[in-house]
Formats: structure tokens, C-alpha cells, sequence
């Protein structure tokens, strides 16, 4: 792995890409959907994406820049959520007559907001902790298994803390439940349909970037 403090056009790209995702999945989320017996988001549509970015990035450039692009990720989002939120706030002139359809859209709750920023940090670096960590026991063999394992762990603990801090008092547990199993099943199945494209993504950027990195000196701390 080469250490420099510059970034190639690519990572520049799949950061843009991350941080889109990212607000993204914030609008799309105001439309409730159900598949079945799940009950989802349109989120679903976009946020899996992310991880998908997330694999990449630590399985080709490692941890450290893994942890570059969550936070911000993480700063691009706040900045979204409280402009937007300002915005709802500020009053609309007389003849405008969208201020319901405004304030659906933009006017995220506080505590929405925090389960939402909370979720994603913890989601996001355990999903970079766990493929990271399996690469260097599997001596960079099995990146299916790794892109899997680590989706899993990573949207479980999304949800895990997602759900109960914006909808705890308020849905009932049993539907909690069910929501949280609706979210990583179905994001995972994304993960596993787009693997084909993530393995010849990962092959292509690891031969373009003459990157492959190996977290042997790493500490894992989110800060």
C-alpha cells in the first residue's frame, strides 16, 4: 500500500457518490412502502449503495481513508438536514402554496435526525471494522463473504439503533422488530445482487489504483 496524503480522481468520485447516497436516503425515506409482510422506506432504493462504496474503499485503500469518507459523509449530511431544516423554519411568501408538501419533505424531526446521524456512524464503521478485520484473517481471499458479512453486521446495527431512538414509545415493539429485520433482510439481498458488479468494481480499482491495503498498523478508533 502506498501512504501519501493525496486522492485519486476515483476516490474523489466514489466519495461524491457516498455523500449523495447519504442525502438521498434522507428524502426518500419519507415515503413508507411495504413489499409483502416488510414494511420499508424508499430509502431502500439508495442507501444500500453506500455500503456498497464503503467495501470498496476499505478493501482497496484501507480503514484510515474508510474513515475519511464516513465522517464526511457524516458532515456533508448534518450540513443537508440542518439547511433543510432552516429552511422549513423560515415562513414561505403569501402566494406560495406548498408549505405541507415542504415541510413533509425537509422538516426532519430532531429526534429522527439523531437516531438517523447515530445509526450511520456506528453502522458505517462497523462496517468498515468488519471487512477490514476479515481481510487481514482471510489474507485477502473470500471479498463475497467479507462484502456480506460485514453488510450484515453493519445495516443490524443500523437498524439496531435507528429504530428505537425515532420510533421507540411511538410503534409498537413487535413492529419494531419486524421493521428491523425487514431493513437488513432486504439490504442485504441488495448487497448480494449487486456483488457481481462490486467484485469487478473492486478488481478494476484495485488494478486502476495499484492499491490494496492491509489494515497491519491500523487503530480501529472512529476518531
Amino acid at each position: 500500500m502506498k501512504h501519501n496524503e493525496t486522492v485519486s480522481v476515483t476516490f474523489m468520485l466514489l466519495g461524491v457518490t457516498f455523500c449523495v447516497c447519504l442525502i438521498l436516503a434522507n428524502i426518500l425515506a419519507t415515503k413508507q412502502i411495504e413489499f409483502g409482510f416488510l414494511n420499508l422506506t424508499t430509502g431502500v432504493l439508495v442507501f444500500p449503495i453506500s455500503y456498497v462504496v464503503n467495501d470498496c474503499i476499505t478493501e482497496v485503500w484501507g480503514y484510515q481513508r474508510a474513515k475519511l469518507i464516513i465522517w464526511t459523509g457524516f458532515v456533508m449530511n448534518f450540513m443537508f438536514v440542518l439547511l433543510a431544516y432552516l429552511a422549513d423554519l423560515i415562513p414561505g411568501a403569501p402566494y406560495w402554496q406548498n408549505a405541507e408538501g415542504f415541510h413533509a419533505l425537509f422538516g426532519l424531526a430532531p429526534r429522527v435526525a439523531l437516531a438517523s446521524f447515530a445509526a450511520f456512524l456506528v453502522g458505517s464503521f462497523l462496517n468498515a471494522y468488519v471487512m477490514s478485520r476479515m481481510k487481514l484473517r482471510h489474507k485477502g481471499r473470500h471479498f463475497s463473504a467479507r462484502a456480506i458479512a460485514s453488510t450484515v453486521v453493519g445495516e443490524l446495527a443500523d437498524s439496531l439503533v435507528f429504530f428505537p431512538i425515532a420510533l421507540g414509545g411511538i410503534v409498537p415493539t413487535q413492529n419494531l422488530g419486524l421493521m428491523v429485520v425487514s431493513q437488513v433482510v432486504v439490504k442485504t439481498l441488495y448487497e448480494v445482487l449487486c456483488l457481481p458488479l462490486t467484485i469487478r468494481a473492486v478488481h478494476w480499482l484495485k488494478t486502476h489504483e495499484q492499491m490494496d491495503a492491509y489494515d497491519t498498523e491500523v487503530r480501529y478508533s472512529p476518531f
